[in-house]
């Protein structure tokens, strides 16, 4: 290879290099300014309440079409592993631990990090390219704090009930297909859920929670303020964000599991 060729590439590499690292500076520094503004939250009350109404009681029914789909499909696809093995009556047990731990809370943090997170990535995007922020710092108005920063609270607040809701709705479904279609008696599989689920089970679930709440609202915020290039910038910086929200998620679904449940 020419070495005029391999300098360009080295150049190259180096500057998307700093660029990566500027990135994450700039957003360390914006997470940072979005937490400390939270004891702020009183003077910012209605803006609380209305992304707390967007994020929890709008998202309900795409948390609730998620969880069902997936705990009808648990039910048949375990159900028939196990009638195989002539353990049937373990269905309630081993469906429990998969929507409780991990299915439950990654699908809520998939759907709201495409609902949710879309909505902040574009309202924020079209208020950056409409300059609206920009006004906000110059009639002295902190931006982080009055756009961030109820997002942020809300989302930490209302996923926790949402993943509950997830839960539920998953294992209800499963309980439902598992006495109509494995025709499983609906005492044998609520009797394998209840004495058999630990604390730590519902640790990993509920942990998880708040920290697909910190990713989805900071990725997407930030993005958003970011944004630039008119319409198609607001275009880009949504689609950014729900990519990167959506990789951070299934990376912390992985470390939330592995931390707790090595450390219970």
């Amino acid at each position: 290879m020419p070495i005029t060729v391999v300098r360009s590439l080295e150049k190259e590499l180096i500057l998307k290099t700093k660029d990566f690292l500027l990135t994450m500076q700039e957003f360390f520094i914006f997470s940072m300014r979005a937490f400390f503004t939270l004891p702020k939250i009183k003077r910012y009350w209605r803006d609380f309440l209305d992304q707390a109404t967007i994020c929890g009681t709008d998202s309900i029914p795409i948390v609730l079409v998620s969880a069902i789909s997936i705990g009808s499909l648990l039910a048949i696809e375990v159900g028939n592993l196990l009638e195989e093995f002539g353990a049937k009556t373990m269905l309630g047990r081993s469906t429990s631990i998969s929507v409780i731990r991990e299915l439950g809370p990654l699908l809520m943090g998939l759907m709201l990090s495409a609902r949710f997170g879309s909505r902040n990535g574009a309202e924020l995007g079209a208020m950056k390219i409409s300059e609206q922020i920009d006004a906000l710092r110059a009639f002295g108005t902190d931006p982080v704090a009055k756009l961030v920063m109820p997002r942020l609270a809300a989302a930490l607040i209302m996923f926790i009930p949402l993943t509950a809701l997830s839960d539920f709705a998953g294992l209800q479904s499963a309980a439902l297909l598992a006495e109509h279609y494995h025709r499983l008696d609906p005492g044998i599989f609520w009797n394998s859920v209840y004495p058999r689920l630990a604390p730590k089970d519902f640790v990993v679930g509920f942990l998880k929670a708040p920290v697909f709440a910190i990713i989805i609202t900071l990725v997407s915020s930030y993005n958003g303020f970011i944004a630039k290039g008119g319409t198609a910038g607001v275009g880009r910086a949504t689609i950014k964000g729900i990519v990167v929200s959506s990789g951070l998620v299934l990376i912390a679904n992985f470390y939330v599991s592995k931390i707790v449940l090595e450390n219970m």
